[in-house]
């Protein structure tokens, strides 16, 4: 039996990597905050272990990593209610819990980050200085790099509906026409979980997507498609900043434009796999884009909410 350590497990990929985990026969240690919060408590109630800790606070990690085999690091400090430059934050995190894995004798990490190059996206930056330095203070490290990945719960696939569900026209900033390579969440996890047992995937960088290369504008269209809408008409205003982006994005959507701010400079460049050899390790076959997205509907809390009302209504 395999012990692992998933930090960031109450978050959107992290307790659904968790969750598949304990179903997997493995032993789970869960990092978390507040222990007697609901999500820590649905973990507990799942069989993992709960460990209470905060990277940002290196004492609280102690005995964290103890007779663990793998660590999932799955810890960002971009969100509601962080700080509105996560830079430091990422980094302090990356190296305290770097060190207390080695320290701690974890046998190797496992790190998702993003696709794209990162000089002119602070959210990517603080990606890709998180495997720097997690690879620099602790165990060999595993690098996934991914680009939106598509799931009920993910900010990007919510910004996608919100736009499409709430506006019958949108402006085309010039950023719409670059292009990505989407990934559904329950191939994000395949890979994710299938590193365990690909010794080739210790100590590289592995870049994943779907099969799917689109423009957000096409991946906007394909959102209307699979909601039964129209594909909503655009109107070019290539000028507008990412910053101007997120406000808008902020104003007509509950998506918050300190979330949507770092998103949208993400997609101002293309996040495309540009090395395709770390997948060809694994051997899997993501879903097509389409699919991904009926999948992530098909799960949609909110979206059966909604429908729950308008049957009422009717």
């Amino acid at each position: 039996m395999r012990r692992v350590l998933v930090t960031g497990a109450t978050g959107f990929i992290g307790s659904r990597l968790a969750a598949a985990l304990v179903r997997s026969g493995d032993e789970v240690r869960c990092l978390v905050r507040d222990r007697d919060g609901q999500r820590a408590l649905e973990l507990e109630r799942l069989g993992c272990e709960l460990h209470e800790g905060d990277a940002l606070r290196p004492e609280t990690l102690r005995g964290a990593g103890r007779g663990i085999d793998a660590a999932y690091y799955l810890i960002h400090s971009m969100g509601r209610g962080g700080p509105s430059d996560f830079l430091p934050s990422e980094r302090a995190a990356a190296v305290s819990f770097g060190r207390m894995a080695s320290e701690e004798g974890v046998g190797r990490v496992i790190y998702l980050g993003g696709l794209g190059d990162e000089p002119h996206s602070r959210h990517l930056r603080a990606r890709h200085q998180t495997a720097v330095l997690l690879r620099r203070n602790g165990p060999p490290l595993t690098y996934f790099r991914a680009g939106m990945v598509v799931g009920p719960q993910s900010e990007s696939y919510r910004t996608l509906r919100y736009l499409v569900q709430r506006l019958p026209a949108m402006i085309a900033p010039s950023w719409l026409a670059n292009p990505t390579q989407p990934i559904g969440v329950e191939d994000t996890l395949s890979y994710l979980l299938a590193a365990l047992d690909v010794e080739g995937s210790i100590g590289r960088e592995i870049q994943i997507g779907g099969p799917d290369v689109l423009t957000y504008g096409e991946m906007l269209d394909r959102m209307a498609i699979v909601l039964g809408m129209r594909p909503r008409p655009r109107v070019p205003v290539p000028l507008i900043t990412p910053r101007l982006s997120s406000l808008w994005i902020g104003l007509v959507t509950p998506v918050d434009a300190g979330v949507a701010r770092p998103l949208v400079e993400g997609l101002s460049m293309p996040t495309i796999v540009t090395d395709p050899s770390g997948m060809e390790l694994f051997g899997l076959e993501p879903a097509g884009f389409d699919e991904a997205l009926r999948r992530a509907v098909a799960e949609d809390v909110e979206l059966r909410a909604q429908g729950l009302r308008l049957a009422a209504a009717v």
